[in-house]
């Protein structure tokens, strides 16, 4: 497989900076999900790992050296990806006619791609009788049908309902465990992202951010010492934190930062509101992410036994606690 890697990379457009990465790997072998919200600089990235784009400083390097000639070994899917005249089966072919494949293993690369990516069906369609996920599922399965050794995918599910979404993290799934094909996918759905990615990394402002972003708020902080605690609005409540910063800012409060309760507890926390449970979401990594309405959206990370031994359930009451400390700035 391959490994691809940033140096000192920085991308501008119109003279602003998009994207300021000092490093970035995608390991061989690796299943990384890149998170953030819209205009975090999450699509450049990409585009960058998939050679499509030159950075205005640094180096793109492929297997520790910049590449030369096609760069067939990686291939990006995109948001709105195109698809070519013809039907779907002609789009999943024409990677591997331009590869030079024989029509018997055209054939083959094609039915397994499709049957893969679960699009069987659609193989005789055009553009104009598929769906928008539809599309984005034939995109994949055109990339899949080439065997790239690096894939690259921007917001895959998008337009996919669940049934669909849960069908592609599947069969990326066993690409990976057939091939070892390193897997690269920028998504804004945390829940998919970490039910499904070994490595998660956040994107804010065109930087990498410390904590990933469910808990993530534009702010305009007022002036004052360090050692002062600051009150800030967020949507309907206002959050106590310690920073020597001014002006525009983003807060971020780490999910396992934040005290989960039945009731209010005694404790130093600056920070506490009430609300209910929305949606709770199972993690890899054996914690499970409640979030809740509490004048605005929080995610807490909590473990299953508190889920059970509180009774954490969608529609509960709930109290969130913080300390003003646990509040980061950048």
């Amino acid at each position: 497989m391959a490994t691809l890697e940033l140096r000192g990379v920085r991308q501008q457009y119109d003279g602003r900076v998009v994207l300021d990465l000092p490093s970035f790997t995608v390991a061989s072998g690796s299943q990384i999900a890149i998170v953030g919200h819209n205009g975090s600089g999450k699509s450049t990235l990409l585009r960058l790992l998939a050679f499509l784009e030159q950075p205005t400083e640094g180096q793109v390097l492929l297997d520790g050296v910049p590449p030369s000639g096609p760069r067939r070994r990686v291939t990006l899917v995109e948001q709105r990806p195109a698809l070519l005249r013809g039907t779907v089966r002609d789009n999943l072919a024409y990677g591997l006619r331009a590869r030079g494949a024989t029509d018997s293993d055209t054939r083959r690369a094609v039915a397994t791609a499709a049957e893969r990516v679960g699009i069987t069906a659609l193989l005789d369609r055009t553009r104009r009788d598929l769906s928008e996920g539809e599309v984005q599922r034939v995109a994949v399965a055109r990339a899949l049908a080439v065997r790239p050794d690096v894939l690259l995918l921007d917001e895959p599910t998008s337009s996919a309902d669940r049934a669909a979404a849960q069908a592609l993290f599947t069969a990326l799934q066993e690409e990976r465990r057939e091939r070892g094909v390193t897997i690269c996918l920028a998504s804004h759905q945390l829940e998919d992202a970490y039910r499904w990615a070994d490595d998660i990394r956040a994107l804010a402002e065109g930087r990498l951010s410390p904590v990933t972003p469910e808990n993530l708020f534009r702010v305009d902080l007022p002036a004052g010492p360090l050692d002062v605690t600051k009150r800030v609005r967020v949507g309907a409540v206002e959050i106590a934190l310690m920073s020597e910063r001014n002006g525009p800012a983003i807060l971020a409060i780490p999910p396992a930062d934040i005290i989960v309760s039945a009731a209010p507890l005694a404790s130093s926390a600056r920070n506490e509101f009430r609300g209910r449970i929305t949606r709770t979401a199972q993690q890899r990594n054996g914690t499970v992410h409640l979030t809740a309405d509490v004048g605005i959206e929080l995610v807490a990370a909590v473990t299953p036994d508190a889920v059970r031994d509180l009774a954490l359930v969608p529609g509960a009451a709930v109290v969130f606690a913080f300390k003003a400390a646990s509040v980061r700035v950048f």
